[in-house]
């Protein structure tokens, strides 16, 4: 299988099953930051908050339509 199956079948795929297959990818990863990374802690903070509950979920059309855009 490519990369190029791997994406198109990724996304295919229901939002909560393709949010699952980036944290399990990005997990997969050598630690390149360092929790005293602003980034890297609010991305960890954010990711704990969809795990505890996936209904708090927005989707990108959700945050661009609260932002006016």
């Amino acid at each position: 299988m490519t990369i190029d199956e791997l994406k198109i079948g990724a996304r295919g795929l229901p939002e909560d099953q393709r949010f699952e297959l980036v944290a399990d990818l990005i997990g997969s990863l050598p630690a390149v930051l360092s929790d005293t990374d602003d980034g890297s802690r609010e991305a960890g903070r954010r990711l704990d908050e969809m795990r505890r509950d996936p209904t708090a979920r927005r989707t990108w059309e959700q945050v661009k339509a609260e932002i006016g855009r």
